[in-house]
């Protein structure tokens, strides 16, 4: 078992052992409503621990903290896979296909016009 679907595994794990404790029952779409606001949330403890807020004095950033949250969002992300029906496998090819499409987009090879970085110059 890789790293990603070592991840996967554990974080079904949890969310399994989180709904039978709390005997939770929501239907798939709640499911992903309720882990991207809980996304959303991690996301902004992650922008407090950054000092986003320049009408605030800036605190010394704890780079422990930092990548707490980053964990924590890691988490929420996961949970969203494993209810839309996604496998660390799929993740990756999707990705994989993804990361190609942005480089293209970003090079002109894309059908998608308005990225392309020799169009910026």
């Amino acid at each position: 078992m890789d790293k990603l679907e070592e991840i996967f595994s554990m974080q079904k794990s949890l969310n399994e052992y989180i709904i039978e404790k709390r005997n939770l029952n929501f239907t798939k779409e709640q499911w992903i409503q309720k882990g991207s606001l809980a996304l959303i949330d991690e996301i902004t403890e992650l922008l407090n621990e950054v000092n986003y807020k320049w009408w605030k004095n800036p605190k010394p950033i704890d780079d422990a903290a930092v990548k707490e949250e980053i964990v924590d969002m890691l988490h929420f992300f996961v949970s969203i896979c494993l209810y839309a029906g996604m496998s660390a496998d799929e993740l990756y090819n999707i990705y994989i296909n993804k990361n190609k499409e942005n480089f293209d987009r970003q090079n002109g090879l894309s059908k998608k016009e308005g990225y392309s970085i020799k169009d910026c110059k």
